[in-house]
């Protein structure tokens, strides 16, 4: 009879143990796991890492990277099938939609910085762009110091105008600055020859230069007028189990070579719905964040050398 005590000690410690077992799942996962479906958010036109095709599927390169790390929660909770809901989101709702819980995850091309970490999380970065200059290949305009004494235009509004404007001072090149109503405009200045280059967002660029009349005119600055800007996949902030099978994926896409293949498809290949090829070869720093994955919201931190 001694031992009975004993006994039911090592049984409510069994329970107990069964039902820490059960409980181990929390946030994100849980919540997969009870309604068998992860909701993606999606972009309508952020060309090419999350758009509609011409069926109005979302497609694209983040898209791409979300259904990789779809397949690797399905292995995570050992589903035998996970449904993927699709939800679009915008600038202003993907935050709030994934604050609140309508989606998992948003796939598009959105900045990793360190006053949206106060909101919610990244994953690994998938994206690096950075202010640059498109000009003639015919110009022979090779840096920013090229640029001196000549013509430049930007769109007015934007950061890249003031950028160019500060490096206009602090270099005494002497630009002269034309600022252009939209994008649209600022690049026909330079297809007719009324500015040399055009200071924006290099994907922007690249996406402009392929749907272009002549793309194989243009080429794209190596030369930078702002540091690296990572784009990342978001998240839901203070979930570090989900967090952590999401960056497991991505580091084993990014590092696997993978990614470098997947970057191609959408950034060197013609691409529907058009058939534009943007011609964006891999920059430096982003090669080097794929071989050592990040969420770091600081863009001194992806230098390449």
């Amino acid at each position: 009879m001694k031992h009975l005590p004993m006994m039911g000690l090592a049984l409510a410690a069994a329970l107990c143990a069964g039902q820490g077992h059960a409980e181990e799942l929390t946030g994100t996962l849980k919540n997969i796991k009870e309604t068998g479906a992860i909701t993606l958010g999606f972009r309508d036109s952020s060309i090419p890492f999350s758009y509609l095709d011409d069926s109005q599927k979302p497609i694209g390169f983040a898209m791409d990277i979300c259904y990789k790390i779809v397949d690797a929660v399905k292995k995570e909770l050992k589903l035998d099938k996970l449904e993927v809901k699709l939800n679009p989101v915008t600038s202003s709702t993907r935050i709030p939609l994934l604050a609140n819980g309508t989606i998992d995850l948003e796939c598009g091309s959105t900045t990793n910085n360190a006053e949206r970490q106060k909101q919610i999380s990244f994953t690994n970065t998938h994206f690096l762009t950075a202010s640059r200059f498109v000009s003639k290949k015919s110009g022979n305009i090779n840096s920013i110091d090229d640029l001196k004494g000549k013509s430049v235009v930007s769109t007015s509004g934007t950061t890249n105008i003031k950028q160019l404007t500060e490096a206009n001072a602090a270099r005494n090149l002497g630009v002269n600055i034309i600022p252009a109503k939209d994008h649209a405009e600022a690049f026909l200045m330079v297809e007719t020859d009324r500015a040399v280059a055009f200071v924006m967002d290099d994907i922007l660029l690249a996406s402009l230069v392929a749907g272009s009349k002549e793309p194989d005119s243009y080429v794209i600055s190596k030369d930078a007028f702002s540091k690296p800007e990572p784009y990342g996949i978001m998240l839901r902030k203070d979930d570090p189990a989900f967090k952590k099978v999401v960056d497991a994926a991505t580091a084993a896409l990014y590092t696997s070579g993978e990614g470098q293949k997947l970057y191609d498809k959408w950034f060197m290949q013609k691409i529907p719905p058009k058939g534009l090829n943007l011609n964006a070869p891999i920059s430096a720093e982003l090669k080097h964040e794929f071989a050592k994955p990040s969420d770091s919201p600081d863009p001194d931190s992806y230098n390449a050398m």
